[in-house]
């Protein structure tokens, strides 16, 4: 192959087995928590190895968009995979300062590996636009065209994604089946081209479904760490009262008991899972939740800033609201099935 042709065959190949390596420990890693310094060494250990990789598969000149699926050699289509892996471990680090910036950077990353795909006529699917588009700013007070309305997905447009959905899940568990069974044939060297060919053709389908899910709960965090960062910075208290500051709220999945945390944290390798005795539990911690909801008022503080301890409260727990709606019509739709309640036409 072309790669190996230029010397840096085995280099490269090393490059990308470990960065791969690096991304499977992360993700089916035993830490419980994404945030140990351990866990983060081997993020940035997998992003500088993939990088180097990527920097050389440009050099090469291995892809181009006007090129035929045929002419890439089998043992070079695995490059194909290194900008869907840069996503993936981007979303693994969790500066949250840096959050929305994590997001913007592993979304080109998903979208230049869909495009590639798409050039090589890998897979059906809808490129979604190049750029999450950030709320219209201008016109945020009035419910013109492109304001708020306008955002909010049609129940047409959403009974159609959900069929999408199904089917991506169906195929993603049969391509994940196919994979498991080739994997050990493939690895143990007894495969010939053609099964070497479908087994990376394979990986990359799989990793095309795994980046439309991506981008568009990327998509999904950035609307709501945006209205975050448009709502109003809370001024500094007046001097010489200490009222308490709490953490912002990371963002996480909340989920009724352990078994269905686990499911989610499986899909939303960015996010973690909480169950809902932990979040009341971590809530109680911080002193939020109480068996009174009338503030108590600590010394010092005035009744402006008690209304307006009151009003973040108030927003803070429409936020919560919006989110758990979200779920629960996720969750709706994931004990529903497509149909559900249209009972006229049976017998």
């Amino acid at each position: 192959s072309m790669a190996e042709g230029a010397g840096a065959g085995p280099r490269l190949a090393e490059l990308l087995a470990a960065g791969r390596r690096l991304w499977e420990e992360v993700e089916t890693g035993a830490e419980p928590s994404s945030g140990a310094p351990a866990v983060q060494d081997k993020v940035r250990q997998g992003l500088e190895a993939l990088q180097r990789a990527a920097a050389m598969v440009a050099q090469l000149d291995l892809f181009s968009e006007n090129e035929e699926l045929e002419e890439i050699a089998s043992a070079d289509l695995k490059y194909l995979l290194l900008p869907a892996l840069l996503g993936a471990l981007t979303l693994k680090q969790v500066d949250l300062s840096r959050r929305l910036e994590h997001l913007e950077s592993a979304r080109a990353h998903f979208w230049r590996f869909l495009k590639l795909c798409r050039s090589y006529r890998l897979g059906s699917f809808h490129l979604p636009p190049a750029a999450a588009s950030p709320p219209a700013e201008e016109d945020a007070g009035s419910p013109s065209p492109g304001g708020p309305a306008a955002s909010q997905p049609s129940l047409v447009a959403m009974a159609s994604s959900r069929q999408a959905k199904i089917e991506r899940y169906k195929q993603k568990k049969e391509l994940e089946n196919r994979l498991a069974s080739m994997r050990t044939f493939v690895e143990s060297g007894q495969a010939d081209e053609d099964q070497i060919r479908e087994f990376y053709i394979l990986q990359i389908q799989k990793w095309i479904n795994t980046s439309l899910e991506e981008i568009e709960s990327i998509d999904q965090e950035m609307v709501i760490l945006r209205s975050r960062g448009t709502a109003k910075q809370p001024s500094a208290p007046p001097h010489g009262t200490s009222r308490q500051v709490r953490a912002p709220l990371k963002p996480f999945i909340l989920t009724r008991d352990a078994a269905q945390a686990k499911v989610f944290g499986a899909g939303y390798p960015g996010l973690p899972t909480m169950t809902v005795d932990d979040w009341y539990e971590q809530r109680r911690r911080q002193g939020v939740v109480s068996g009174q909801s009338v503030p108590q008022r600590a010394p010092g503080i005035t009744d402006e800033e008690l209304q307006k301890q009151q009003q973040e409260k108030k927003e803070e727990e429409e936020d919560e609201e919006a989110l758990q709606k979200a779920r629960n019509w996720d969750d709706w739709k994931d004990t529903h099935p497509r149909g559900y309640g249209n009972r006229q036409n049976v017998g």
